[in-house]
């Protein structure tokens, strides 16, 4: 329950990433406290279901779903600049993956040093299992919000994820 007086929750049984924060402290930082929190309860929830009922982490369906929109597959740094890791992250997870035949690496004719990499059959019918799933999961996680609540949230959201897109904007590449 929003307590409208103070920039807290109240009944919040356990700290979190919020109770750092002072009333003193800015709105922005207040906000942003919030934004992990909450992120990081969704994605704990969803991580620990993916691992209880698919064996698998959320890195690797992470990879798996950036491989679902690109049937040709995409190159490591591809995914790596996707994902927002490092290549090497890619690679561990890569080879995790195709030791499970869910992807496969295919050369790349024009560069030897280069290679595809894409879901195998058995990793697209796979995908297609999890991402079910984690669709209702994230789904169950806002199902309190009103609908009309969460629109709105998106759109703000959006806001703040173009002006985050805007300020990493090389000077003088606009």
């Amino acid at each position: 329950m929003k307590d409208s007086h103070t920039l807290g929750v109240v009944g919040c049984a356990l700290p979190d990433r919020e109770s750092w924060a002072r009333p003193s402290n800015t709105l922005d930082l207040h906000l942003w406290l919030r934004l992990l929190t909450c992120s990081t309860l969704v994605e704990n929830r969803v991580r620990s279901l993916m691992r209880s009922q698919f064996e698998t982490t959320l890195p690797r369906f992470d990879l798996m779903a950036q491989l679902a929109d690109a049937p040709r597959g995409l190159k490591m740094s591809e995914l790596s600049r996707r994902m927002m890791v490092t290549n090497g992250n890619i690679t561990g997870i890569t080879d995790q993956l195709e030791r499970d035949s869910l992807v496969e690496r295919v050369k790349v004719d024009t560069d030897r040093r280069s290679c595809i990499i894409r879901l195998t059959a058995k990793g697209r019918q796979s995908f297609r299992s999890m991402a079910n799933a984690y669709q209702n999961w994230v789904g169950e996680s806002f199902q309190k919000m009103p609908l009309e609540r969460r629109q709105l949230l998106f759109e703000l959201l959006g806001e703040l994820k173009a002006a985050g897109l805007a300020d990493q904007t090389p000077p003088g590449s606009a």
